[in-house]
């Protein structure tokens, strides 16, 4: 694939998620992940599929996981590590790593651009976006979004390339 693409919204401290949900609410980051993602692989841990009341439309979802004969919810094909996923999605133009934590950990040495949504404030969490070592990356894209009446946080789209 010529693109693999990390795709989360993480708060200042890096949190992703608590309790296997998301800390905030951000419906302009929503539309934004659909549109990116529409039309791709996306690539995700078996907690982040499990978060999904349902298949996200348009998307051919792999999930990640150690249990063996694990049944997903819903269609979805299932892998014991990340590069059988990225296997599946070689011929593809681009495939988005989706979270959790840890795949975003093991995914990012292979990433070839990062799509953050910075979410200007902190919060407890349990699962977290790996430190992006500014050394490997570098900023293309920035666009700032402050709170308003659907949105109780400032965040920022971040779009980095690798150096």
């Amino acid at each position: 694939m010529s693109e693999l693409i990390l795709i989360a919204a993480a708060a200042e401290n890096n949190a992703l998620g608590i309790n296997n949900d998301l800390p905030w609410h951000l419906p302009d980051d929503f539309k934004r992940f659909k549109a990116l993602t529409t039309g791709h692989k996306i690539i995700m841990g078996r907690k982040t599929l499990e978060s999904f009341p349902r298949a996200l439309p348009k998307r051919e979802h792999i999930a990640i996981t150690r249990e063996k004969g694990y049944r997903p919810k819903f269609e979805c094909t299932m892998v014991h590590s990340l590069e059988a996923a990225l296997a599946l999605a070689e011929n593809d133009d681009k495939a988005y790593i989706i979270g959790g934590g840890e795949i975003y950990r093991l995914a990012l040495p292979f990433a070839t651009k990062i799509e953050l949504t910075r979410v200007h404030a902190q919060f407890e969490a349990d699962t977290f976006f790996p430190e992006i070592d500014l050394a490997d990356w570098e900023l293309v894209h920035e666009e700032y979004h402050p709170k308003d009446g659907a949105h109780a946080h400032d965040f920022t789209y971040l779009t980095y390339v690798r150096k």
